[in-house]
């Protein structure tokens, strides 16, 4: 794994890696469950509004962790309710060890579990664990139901009951946690939607499993240090050696997102930017943009035409990335010049927007380039990829994601709060959080800086990420400078230095 990349763990790895701890290692496995719970009863006590506790426990080693916390937080001086969801007698293992070293462990019906809660100052979910997958049925329906109507915290043991540890996926009912006390590293479905929206606040507790583990992750969260692998320009640097973006794109009405792009990229370093644009809409850009040059293509009723192709190729020989797609429209003829220039321009290319739409069902076109790719779908650009609806890409985004790589051959970075870079075996997941690029243009933005750190030199799959998360990052530093809900694109432009900074 790259080594600005933190370890996140899927359930299957997560299971390796206790497997090896308890067999390979020799750490009981009540060893660890003992620590486990003790951190869960830690983060509890903290959270807690008065000095009753209530536990919520399933049948299996999750519900190990719960009863262990129950223990600990009677030592402390908490009153305790350890409520198991069936008998006693089910428990797994561990889990039943420790049911035996605490002495008022309760089965309760789902049915009771609103009133034996009434009056706790915290809840604890220890239901299901990090090996859950599905849709929750029978009694844990009503439990999960029952804790999320609470007039209290509440804490997940490892992940909140109802959401896949490996996907996010959230399949029917599922606790909304205020804080979730995961073991020895984050899961996926800690961070990515819709699982991430049930997390809350995320502390990773370790254990006692020891380091080095014969487990390598495929998946991690993007960290600044990624940033550390931009190239600096040098004393002999030279504004065509600091890296050369073309941005093809606008159409009448639409000359902002190509602006935009374009002033991005330079912001973000690279030290020469042209706009292919409408020759008749040409002035336009030439007004807008100082320090942008422009080419003129052939074009109708302010769009390219499928004519403009010679004169954009001929622009993109020079350019070491080519931004396309921006503010291009959905026009008949422009989309067949989409796919012509998508074919023949060899320099690495960054799709977005319209670019996108021009593959509506036909991902596998792309496959053919052999120049690198990298595609940048929102929801419903990722659902027309696909043809299927946006809301099934937000409920499984990891898998559509690596589909979409998959079938493309390039690297899809698919945007939200969660954003998910993959090039369908690595898959890299931001956590800078920033409801601050919640506007128009700021797609636009992205695109631009991407397309600058790729031709500045980075390795594609480290100049998305680095762009992500410097992207994510401007967007906070904007929303400092100028408030909140009052940033724009032009301010996240302004802010990409900040978002840059190590």
């Amino acid at each position: 794994m790259e080594d600005w990349l933190d370890p996140c763990l899927d359930a299957e790895e997560m299971r390796a890696t206790d497997g090896w701890a308890i067999k390979d290692q020799g750490v009981p496995s009540l060893d660890l469950m003992e620590t486990a719970g003790r951190a869960v009863a830690e983060a509890a006590a903290q959270a807690a509004t008065t000095s009753r506790a209530a536990i919520v426990c399933g049948k299996g080693n999750n519900g190990g962790d719960g009863l262990v916390t129950a223990r600990a937080l009677r030592e402390t001086g908490f009153e305790v309710d350890a409520l198991v969801l069936g008998p006693p007698d089910e428990l797994s293992e561990d889990a039943r060890a420790n049911a035996d070293r605490f002495d008022s462990v309760r089965q309760v019906e789902p049915s009771e579990l609103a009133e034996a809660m009434r009056g706790t100052g915290v809840v604890i979910d220890a239901v299901f664990g990090t090996g859950f997958a599905g849709t929750p049925r029978g009694p844990a329906v009503e439990a999960i139901q029952a804790m999320n109507e609470v007039d209290a915290p509440v804490v997940a043991t490892d992940i909140a009951s109802g959401v896949n540890a490996s996907t996010g996926e959230v399949e029917g009912a599922a606790v909304a946690a205020d804080l979730t006390v995961t073991f020895h590293a984050p899961k996926l479905g800690h961070w990515i939607s819709p699982g991430k929206e049930h997390t809350g606040e995320l502390r990773v507790a370790p254990i006692g499993i020891p380091d080095g583990a014969p487990v390598e992750p495929r998946a991690g969260l993007i960290t600044s240090r990624v940033l550390e692998q931009a190239p600096t320009r040098a004393p002999g640097s030279t504004k065509f050696s600091s890296g050369d973006v073309l941005v093809v794109g606008g159409s009448r009405g639409l000359t902002g997102a190509v602006c935009m792009a374009a002033l991005a990229a330079i912001r973000t370093g690279a030290g020469y930017a042209t706009a292919a644009v409408p020759a008749d809409l040409e002035q336009i850009f030439e007004i807008k943009l100082t320090e942008v040059m422009t080419v003129g293509c052939a074009s109708r009723d302010g769009r390219l035409r499928p004519a403009a192709s010679e004169q954009i190729l001929g622009a993109a020989e020079r350019a070491a990335c080519v931004v396309l797609g921006s503010g291009m429209g959905r026009e008949q003829g422009t989309q067949r010049l989409i796919g012509e220039l998508t074919e023949r321009i060899e320099a690495p290319l960054v799709i977005d927007a319209d670019g996108l739409n021009a593959f509506a069902g036909r991902i596998e076109k792309l496959a053919t380039r052999k120049a690198p790719l990298v595609l940048t779908p929102h929801a419903g650009e990722m659902g027309r990829l696909l043809d299927r609806d946006s809301k099934e890409v937000g409920a499984k985004r990891a898998e559509a994601a690596r589909e979409a790589a998959r079938r493309s051959g390039g690297i899809v970075l698919l945007k939200g709060d969660d954003t998910i870079v993959t090039d369908g075996d690595r898959l890299a997941v931001n956590t800078v959080s920033s409801p601050q690029l919640a506007t128009a243009g700021t797609g636009d933005v992205l695109a631009g800086m991407i397309a600058a750190l790729i031709a500045r030199g980075m390795e594609p799959f480290a100049g998305t990420c680095a762009a992500v998360v410097a992207h994510s990052r401007a967007g906070r530093a904007a929303g400092d400078r100028v408030g909140h809900d009052s940033v724009i694109a032009g301010d996240v432009i302004e802010s990409i230095p900040a978002g840059l900074a190590l």
